[in-house]
């Protein structure tokens, strides 16, 4: 009976502690990944900007027509994606 008991209590202490390891690592982590969601939504919405700006530039010069300067948009806006998909990834 006293063996019972003895492997009951380890069983407990046994779980009790990886629980205990779990939870301490949890908020670590999850601090970590809203720290890349954050940078990488940064990097989106910097990334809108200048594409608008690039546009408004595009336009106001002259240098192509409407459809090619949305295209360039488009693609300045897609390299962003891009690059805040590779900040959520590390």
């Amino acid at each position: 009976m006293k063996a019972r008991v003895c492997g009951f209590v380890s069983m407990v202490r046994a779980t009790l502690l990886a629980s205990g390891l779990l939870l301490a690592t949890a908020p670590g982590y999850a601090t970590e990944q809203g720290d890349q969601r954050k940078d990488a939504r940064d990097t989106r919405q910097d990334t809108k900007q200048d594409a608008r700006k690039a546009k408004v530039d595009c336009k106001a010069a002259n240098q192509k027509n409407n459809a090619e300067c949305r295209q360039d948009k488009r693609d300045t806006k897609q390299g962003g994606r891009e690059e805040a998909r590779d900040i959520k990834k590390q």
